[in-house]
């Protein structure tokens, strides 16, 4: 929580707002593993898929305007195969996270992002998170069985 405090962040409708980095990273950071314990991660994958099934969203298009809508930062799709997809995030809130040598900083976009391609292909799928500590990226895989259907 070195980091500036303020980041300005401008959204699809062109109107700016600031995002305080303390107050963010003091919530997600500090107080939700203060409250979950060692049980942080698990519960924020949940968690992510909870969020993703009150808004469900019917491609990958909307999956990455959620995620600027929700100051989440900006994702792109790297690579997609038969039964993966490599997604990376990129947003200014990533840096003292991304640097961090905690684990599992991304599990709720993990389980968002898992749960949203779990509806949209009506078949199982899972995310493993990838931080990128050297470009303050994280990249995700999201992987799903054909022969699992929901």
């Amino acid at each position: 929580m070195k980091e500036s405090t303020v980041v300005n962040v401008t959204m699809n409708d062109a109107e700016p707002r600031t995002i305080s980095i303390f107050g963010y990273e003091l919530i997600r950071e500090v107080l939700l593993p203060e409250i979950l314990g060692k049980d942080t991660p698990e519960i924020l994958y949940w968690a992510g898929k909870r969020l993703a099934r009150k808004f469900p969203l019917a491609d990958f298009d909307q999956i990455i305007e959620f995620f600027s809508n929700a100051s989440w930062g900006q994702l792109v799709v790297k690579k997609e195969a038969k039964n993966e997809i490599e997604i990376e995030l990129t947003t200014p809130l990533l840096v003292s996270r991304v640097k961090s040598k905690a684990e599992h900083f991304f599990q709720l976009e993990a389980g968002f992002l898992a749960q949203q391609i779990e509806l949209q292909k009506e078949v199982i799928a899972e995310a493993f998170e990838h931080p990128v500590k050297k470009s303050n990226k994280v990249q995700f895989t999201v992987k799903w069985d054909t022969k699992d259907p929901v």
